[in-house]
């Protein structure tokens, strides 16, 4: 996994977050500005996991951006709009991380 898909990885992933924090803001605010801000914010994400895409292959990347995007989303629901996960719940996140890291896990090439 080169270091290129890294970078574009995190990338992406914090324009995600942002882009559904700007959608929580107008949950909270009814302000259209809210949501003009979250469909720009999703629309640049997506163009960079396009990216990502080629360096990783579809199936590598929309799962690692996906699992990313749970445990990030979930530490700002956390932080920010004080909203909780049943214990349960968290069982899910974590078991998501283990996902992500058994999938990022470095392979040996044989050949």
């Amino acid at each position: 996994m080169s270091g290129t898909f890294v970078l574009l990885l995190a990338g992406a992933s914090a324009i995600f977050i942002f882009a559904a924090s700007a959608t929580r803001a107008y949950i909270t605010t009814d302000n259209w500005l809210w949501v003009a801000l979250s469909l720009f914010l999703y629309a640049a994400g997506n163009l960079v996991m396009i990216r990502i895409m080629r360096e990783g292959g579809l199936g590598l990347a929309i799962s690692i951006s996906s699992i990313a995007q749970l445990v990030l989303v979930n530490i700002i629901a956390f932080a920010i709009f004080n909203e909780r996960l049943t214990n349960i719940q968290m069982a899910g996140v974590g078991l998501g991380i283990v996902a992500m890291v058994l999938m990022m896990w470095p392979q040996k090439v044989v050949g």
